[in-house]
């Protein structure tokens, strides 16, 4: 078993205890659909989730975003939602609604698949490469400080003398041109 295998393992148990729903992961077709609606791949973590934990429902708040064939909000739809000129990055996958129109999201242009931070709610005058942070650096950080309860988020971490707010992401102005 590998790392990434342990991983999902953990995330699918987890995911299992704290929803109150059955799970239902997303098809091989349905992630092409969604790759081909995208113009992008799915990073090989990111796909796996979906087809090996659930079509969203689970994660952080139990609030990620289903990919595709769903009522309601899609990673897909709120992704063609958002793409609007030096606001939303290209290849930038919406997975989480936080509220507030903040999101989780990953980077599916980068092979590490950084989670990414967008809280809108701090721009001032339109700069809006100040509304993007890095979470993680990576989703399989992101989906253990989830599991081990240490995210920043969690009222608990808060708390932390360690606690840190996400970082500024340094690709956000580059990448928003």
């Amino acid at each position: 078993m590998t790392d990434e295998d342990e991983l999902l393992r953990q995330v699918r148990a987890h995911a299992m205890e704290e929803s109150d729903d059955t799970l239902s992961p997303a098809t091989r077709e349905e992630i092409e659909e969604a790759e081909t609606l995208l113009g992008f791949s799915l990073p090989p973590l990111l796909a796996r989730l979906y087809q090996e934990v659930g079509n969203g429902g689970f994660g952080p708040d139990s609030q990620l975003l289903p990919l595709i064939a769903a009522e309601g909000p899609t990673a897909v739809s709120t992704y063609h939602a958002e793409q609007k000129p030096h606001r939303w990055p290209s290849g930038v996958l919406p997975i989480l609604d936080w509220g507030c129109a903040m999101y989780a999201a990953v980077d599916c242009t980068d092979p590490q698949a950084p989670v990414l931070l967008f809280e809108p709610n701090v721009v001032a005058g339109g700069n809006w490469s100040d509304a993007w942070f890095q979470d993680a650096d990576t989703l399989s950080d992101w989906l253990r400080t989830w599991l081990s309860g240490e995210a920043w988020y969690m009222e608990e971490a808060m708390t932390d003398e360690d606690y840190s707010d996400p970082r500024p992401w340094p690709q956000a102005k580059q990448r928003l041109t």
